[in-house]
């Protein structure tokens, strides 16, 4: 079980503020204490909650920056600085490319693991109750959609596991199971931990074979979306284009759960990715986000986990402390989950120890999996609720921007009795939102649902222009008819007083 933080926590910094000038980047980094400052081409979303410059702030979507593991994701691009004076829009700007020279670190420099060395450093699986919750459920059933850099489903821990997959990038294979991108092996981090099935001969508790990465839900299912994140090429489609594509993909095919371990420093996204959210909220497909670090220049939750509707998980070291290095904060944050001495498979056969919310996000889905399973007729709202009312409250009492509704408690969540959700849910609704905030655009995004009715009924009827009316002081005559009034008053009333006045007089004895 996670054990609630007591010691000081950082101090909650503005949520509007955005570190101007320094390189975008994801969701996990390489490096528990080394800030991988890379410089990369992005693909800008403006647009959202809060209000943002009218140059705008330029920010990329791009996959986590990986600890330890070197998998730092070489986010792409430089925001901009806002001009001072400038007025702020009340919608989003277009998306803007932006060169940058390129720098993408490798795995030369991070330690290898083994198999057995993967399973030992698992120790999510017993301090935050995940063994205990396999006595319930194990997510058989469930479909977890990994929005991401690929999937390698031929990796041990993974066979079986994977199942049908696209790649929305246009450079990719088709399944969705290629490495892309500036940081190729992260998508298949992200789908072990989630997902995981181990390898080898039975463990002892009967789940998943004995050694490799077992994931939080290890029978749930695996479609993997492959996008191009981090880095810029001509042929490779924009990210505005390739988020909203792979998630509709994803509810399309069957995804319960969909996990976007990508972000960027901006808490803004394009419009265009609107009705995509939406459309998975209408279809109730649970999508999870990760927040974001510090330690890679992300000090506030970034697009897509400041959208409503979406479960943003923060991230905790084993302390129980919020990351100093590997999470960042935000009034979106619901949960937080272990973000620090994480491991998870590479493709091939391999093992990389890594750091960040990359890795968090995939555990909450992997919790959310195992909620699904025993919970079927629950909704998207109403699994979030279970995993944020079960949380352990941490940081200042309720929730906080940095560690939303406390921390993660997996067992508490699949086996506590709860009391019933009030409300419409703990997450917002993008929907609602779009009624509110986009309103200005007389030509809406897409519409979610397609066979919506429409709002009013068709007029036909010709309309009867008025009759004219001429002004009242067309001629210009006005004033000089109330000064003329004015002038006929005065002199009556001045009249009227010299009368009276000889009248007095008159009646003198």
């Amino acid at each position: 079980m996670p054990q609630p933080r007591t010691a000081q926590s950082p101090a909650p910094q503005q949520e509007n503020a955005v570190e101007h000038g320094k390189p975008l980047v994801g969701s996990s980094r390489p490096g528990a204490r080394t800030a991988v400052m890379t410089r990369m081409r992005t693909y800008v979303g403006v647009g959202v909650i809060g209000v943002v410059a009218a140059t705008g702030v330029l920010a990329g979507v791009v996959v986590g920056e990986s600890g330890e593991t070197g998998l730092a994701t070489p986010a792409h691009a430089h925001p901009v600085a806002q001009v001072p004076g400038q007025p702020a829009p009340d919608g989003p700007a277009p998306s803007i490319p932006i060169t940058d020279p390129t720098d993408i670190p490798t795995f030369d420099s991070v330690r290898s693991l083994n198999a057995q060395e993967a399973r030992q450093a698992e120790y999510w699986l017993d301090q935050y109750g995940v063994r205990d919750a396999w006595d319930e459920a194990t997510g058989d059933g469930v479909k977890i959609a990994v929005i991401d850099t690929g999937v390698d489903g031929t990796h041990p821990d993974l066979e079986g596991a994977v199942g049908k997959g696209t790649d929305v990038s246009g450079v990719g294979s088709s399944n969705g199971q290629e490495g892309l991108g500036a940081e190729p092996p992260h998508g298949t981090m992200v789908a072990s931990v989630a997902a995981g099935r181990g390898h080898g001969s039975s463990s002892s508790t009967g789940v998943g074979g004995n050694t490799g990465v077992i994931g939080v839900a290890p029978e749930a299912e695996i479609l993997p979306v492959s996008t191009w994140l981090g880095t810029e090429r001509s042929d490779v489609r924009s990210t505005d284009e390739q988020i909203p594509d792979a998630v509709r993909w994803a509810v399309d095919n069957g995804a319960d759960i969909i996990n976007m371990s990508v972000g960027s420093p901006q808490q803004t996204w394009p419009e265009s990715w609107d009705s995509a959210f939406e459309y998975a909220e209408e279809k109730d497909v649970l999508i999870i986000a990760a927040a974001g670090n510090r330690g890679n220049g992300i000090t506030q939750v970034g697009a897509p986990a400041t959208i409503p509707s979406v479960l943003t998980v923060g991230g905790v070291g084993r302390n129980g402390q919020a990351g100093e290095e590997s999470s960042s904060q935000g009034i979106s944050i619901a949960v937080s989950a272990p973000s620090e001495d994480l491991v998870g498979a590479v493709p091939g056969d391999g093992y990389r120890e890594w750091t960040g919310t990359s890795a968090a996000a995939p555990i909450v889905a992997g919790t959310a999996a195992l909620i699904m399973e025993k919970y079927p007729d629950l909704s998207a709202q109403e699994v979030a609720y279970r995993i944020t009312a079960s949380a352990q409250d941490a940081g200042v009492p309720g929730r906080d921007p940095l560690y939303g509704y406390g921390i993660l408690d997996v067992n508490a969540a699949v086996s506590e009795d709860l009391p019933p959700m009030e409300g419409d849910g703990p997450l917002g609704s993008i929907a609602e939102w779009i009624q509110i905030h986009r309103r200005h655009d007389a030509t809406s995004t897409a519409s979610a649902q397609a066979s919506a009715m429409p709002l009013t009924e068709d007029v036909t009827a010709e309309a009867v222009p008025p009759d004219p009316v001429v002004p009242l002081n067309s001629t210009g005559a006005l004033p000089i008819v109330i000064l003329a009034g004015f002038g006929v008053l005065i002199a009556g009333l001045t009249g009227a007083a010299a009368w009276h006045i000889r009248w007095l007089l008159k009646r003198k004895p």
